[in-house]
């Protein structure tokens, strides 16, 4: 069961990396695109406006 969960952990943060990779233009920021992409989960919980921007960049 913890392999279950750890695997899906895996997965949903393999999967918001990709997501806000491939949406980083829609976004406002204009650099540190790897940085924003791997931090996402501390950031998304810290930062409205990377929330916000967050969502631009999965929306498409």
């Amino acid at each position: 069961m913890v392999k279950l969960l750890l695997f899906a952990a895996i997965v949903v943060y393999a999967g918001g990396v990709w997501k806000f990779w491939r949406g980083f233009h829609r976004t406002n920021f204009s650099q540190g695109r790897i940085y924003l992409a791997l931090l996402w989960p501390a950031l998304l919980i810290a930062n409205r406006s990377y929330r916000q921007n967050f969502q631009r960049a999965l929306r498409g």
